[in-house]
């Protein structure tokens, strides 16, 4: 399955003041994900944005957050116990008539109208983690960009990426996205994106 840039929206959590610092490959990892979210904006993919205790951790770095539509303070670990799924599933319309009367395959909301969430962010094993359980669980096709993501130790970082690999998501790097979402040297945004990568 190839990742489509109009079924997919973009999620740059917790790259944060004072977090940052702290993470294995900080600088290689925040130009990565600078780099993803300027990818997202040229093929119309939406992005949003966490940060995670900002009291303690400090705010969204300033140039992650001009690349985020919105960006939502939680002081849980997962955004989506914070209400990320709400920004990422709009609202449907309810159904005529009694639901409950209808097969139990028709009473499921309708699938989410970008069913692709593209994770990126610190820290891999806490934040990236649950997030992206939580959304497996949440029946969205999720992928993490692994050269985007960080965590203190290269170990945390690592194992994470293993269990998230284990439970369904599908792990990519940077590049992978930008020239998995154009397909063709003929896309209009191709010689604009490959400008970012290289």
């Amino acid at each position: 399955m190839l990742l489509e840039a109009d079924q997919a929206q973009l999620v740059l959590l917790d790259y944060q003041v004072q977090l940052m610092p702290t993470m294995w490959e900080s600088n290689w990892v925040l130009a990565n994900a600078l780099r993803l979210g300027a990818v997202a904006r040229l093929l119309g993919m939406p992005c949003w944005g966490t940060e995670q205790h900002p009291a303690l951790l400090g705010p969204q770095l300033p140039q992650v957050r001009a690349l985020c539509g919105r960006t939502l303070t939680k002081m849980q670990f997962s955004a989506v116990e914070e209400g990320l799924t709400d920004w990422l599933r709009p609202p449907t319309k309810p159904q005529a008539g009694n639901v409950r009367s209808l097969p139990k395959h028709l009473q499921k909301a309708a699938s989410p109208g970008r069913p692709m969430v593209v994770i990126a962010g610190c820290e891999a094993h806490v934040g990236v983690l649950q997030t992206a359980l939580d959304l497996l669980e949440d029946e969205f096709e999720v992928w993490v960009v692994t050269d985007a993501c960080s965590s203190r130790t290269e170990r945390n970082r690592d194992a994470a990426f293993d269990r998230l690999a284990g439970a369904g998501a599908e792990l990519l790097t940077t590049e992978m996205l930008a020239f998995e979402c154009l397909r063709s040297a003929e896309h209009p945004e191709f010689r604009a994106v490959q400008a970012l990568i290289k």
